[in-house]
């Protein structure tokens, strides 16, 4: 399976602007720019898609660790952390909280961390990786 995406670049890298629009078409020519992502603009940037990308990939993983433990969770949030520091990637932060009925603290917090080293975006980010897991 392959998807794509494509990003359009006009002018400088801080007075540019570009577009990104996805195969799916969810995003069409959304705008992204300088001050969107490193000041406070109001457009997309690369960090927020990797967060994007990454929590929602982290929450399918998550359910495919608990229903392999014999578990359905009604719920799983998880918000993500893109830290960009000196032009790098330095962290991608997972903020995990779910619903699992019958499921015990110990056993949550080892799928998770299975989860978090398994769900394809992880094992693509070069990154160092944290996690704060918890049930509801």
């Amino acid at each position: 399976m392959k998807h794509h995406a494509t990003a359009n670049w006009k002018g400088t890298g801080k007075e540019g602007m570009g577009k990104l629009t996805t195969q799916s078409l969810v995003l069409k020519n959304k705008k992204y720019d300088y001050k969107s992502r490193f000041e406070d603009g109001t457009y997309t940037n690369p960090e927020e898609l990797i967060a994007a990308a990454h929590a929602g990939c982290f929450s399918m993983k998550l359910s495919f660790v608990l229903g392999s433990a014999g578990y359905t969770p009604r719920q799983i949030t998880t918000t993500c952390t893109i830290t960009l520091e000196n032009g790098a990637i330095t962290e991608s932060h997972l903020d995990v909280k779910a619903k699992v009925p019958r499921m015990k603290a110990d056993k949550f917090a080892e799928c998770a961390a299975d989860a978090k080293a398994n769900c394809p975006v992880s094992k693509l980010l070069n990154t160092n990786i944290t996690m704060d897991a918890s049930l509801m």
